[in-house]
This record gives structure tokens, C-alpha cells and sequence, in this order.
């Protein structure tokens, strides 16, 4: 078997692996703007850890006290199988660079924070700040590696830039572009301008694009008007994934 198959399939079962477990978290990220992280299932069992499937014991063997639904959040199938592929397709854009390591990494976080805005429209802090602050750490160790194809300090200059330029739209339409995303572009930037600024705008560009798209399919079905708002981290994170793509393949 070959280094190059040898990571892919480590990609794949990485990525299969690690999204199985996050519908837990999933679902306690998933409250309401304004409202705790969920501690309990709907039937008000508390619901311990993060990690792991979406069901309670508690539930499942409630049989005397009617049919409640022991599922009480996400699947595993979905997540599962989006970082799955998220992960082998930046194993196969990356190669054996060591940058690899910090894209699989981050991949299962990019694809809970996807799951959480989808569900509730909400980008929760504990999840968007770390994920800046990793990204940078873990990308300057790599800097240190040798064979790496990629520059920290525009990393870091990527991140205050995108940050910096989500902030200024969150300013002018804080209705349009909630101070969340504004959050998770300090990371976008980061992973992003590790490979130059061209990845940067390419990245930044493609998740407007994206987001705009889907908005005009809403509006060409009827189900949204020219003024109504959409969860635009799953593109600010599509855009970025994009964007480390061809910034991986070029490099």
C-alpha cells in the first residue's frame, strides 16, 4: 500500500470516526440565542458529556412510562459522513504535508459548528474562538516542520484581516451578518492565509458566493424574501474549506 493511499484511508476513518461523535454536542450547542447549552433531553434527563451519539439510556428503558423517543438529537450518519469526506478530500489536496494533521483536526469542528448554525441560526463562542486560537497554535508549530507549504505569519495576518473585515459588515447590517460570524472568520482567516492571500480571497469570495446562491434559490422558491436572513457560517466555513483546497493543490 502506498503513503499516498495509506493517508487517505486514515483521512477517511478519521473523519468517519470523529463525526460519529459529535451529535451530542450537537445537540447541547443547539439551544436558542440567549438561552444555556442544553444539559438535559427533552424528557428533561440530564444528558452528561459531549461527545457521542444523541440518545438516552434513560428514555430507551422507560418502557412503563410511555413511548418516548430515546433520540433526542442528530443522527451520526450525517455528520459522520461530511467530515469523512471533508477530511479525505484535504488529504487528497494536501498529500503528506504536515499541515495535513491541523486540517483533520479542525475539520470536525468546522463540521459542528455547520450542524449548530443550521439548526438554531447561533455560532456558539466556546466552539468559534478556540477553533481561531487552535488553528493559529497548531499552524505555527507546523511552520517548524520541515516540508510544509505554507507561511504563519500570513496566517496570523489573515485572521485579523478577515476578522477585521466581518466586523466592519457586522457594523453596517448587524442583522445581515450576526457578530458570530464575525467570530469564526478570525479562524477562516487563518487556516486560509496560511497558504497567501490569494487563498484568502479566493475562500472569502467563494463562501459570499455560496451564501448568496442559496439565498436567491430561497427566493426564486418562494421561501424567503429579499430582506430575510439565512445562517451564513455553514458558507463563511464551505468558502474556507474551498479555499484550502485549491491553496493546498497549488502549493
Amino acid at each position: 500500500m502506498s503513503v499516498d493511499v495509506l493517508v487517505l484511508l486514515v483521512a477517511v476513518l478519521w473523519g468517519a470516526a470523529a463525526g460519529a461523535l459529535l451529535p451530542r454536542a450537537a445537540y447541547r450547542f443547539s439551544a436558542p440565542p440567549g438561552e444555556a447549552w442544553r444539559d438535559a433531553c427533552p424528557a428533561a434527563h440530564p444528558v452528561r458529556g459531549w461527545l457521542g451519539p444523541a440518545r438516552c439510556g434513560q428514555c430507551a428503558s422507560a418502557v412503563r412510562e410511555g413511548p418516548v423517543a430515546a433520540a433526542y438529537g442528530p443522527g451520526a450518519a450525517v455528520p459522520a459522513v461530511l467530515t469523512a469526506l471533508a477530511c479525505v478530500s484535504l488529504a487528497a489536496a494536501t498529500g503528506t504535508r504536515p499541515e495535513l494533521a491541523v486540517w483533520l483536526l479542525l475539520a470536525p469542528a468546522g463540521v459542528l459548528l455547520a450542524v449548530v448554525d443550521v439548526r438554531v441560526r447561533r455560532l456558539p463562542d466556546p466552539l468559534t474562538l478556540p477553533l481561531a486560537g487552535t488553528a493559529l497554535a497548531l499552524l505555527g508549530v507546523t511552520a517548524l516542520v520541515p516540508e510544509h507549504a505554507g507561511r504563519w505569519t500570513t496566517a496570523l495576518l489573515g485572521s485579523l484581516a478577515l476578522g477585521a473585515g466581518y466586523f466592519v459588515l457586522h457594523l453596517i447590517n448587524p442583522a445581515g451578518m450576526a457578530f458570530g460570524d464575525v467570530k469564526l472568520a478570525l479562524g477562516a482567516g487563518a487556516v486560509l492565509g496560511w497558504y497567501g492571500w490569494p487563498t484568502l480571497m479566493l475562500g472569502t469570495f467563494a463562501g459570499f458566493l455560496l451564501g448568496a446562491l442559496y439565498g436567491g434559490v430561497l427566493v426564486v422558491a418562494g421561501r424567503a424574501g429579499r430582506g430575510t436572513a439565512i445562517a451564513f457560517g455553514p458558507f463563511l466555513l464551505a468558502g474556507a474549506f474551498l479555499g484550502v483546497l485549491a491553496g493546498a493543490y497549488a502549493a
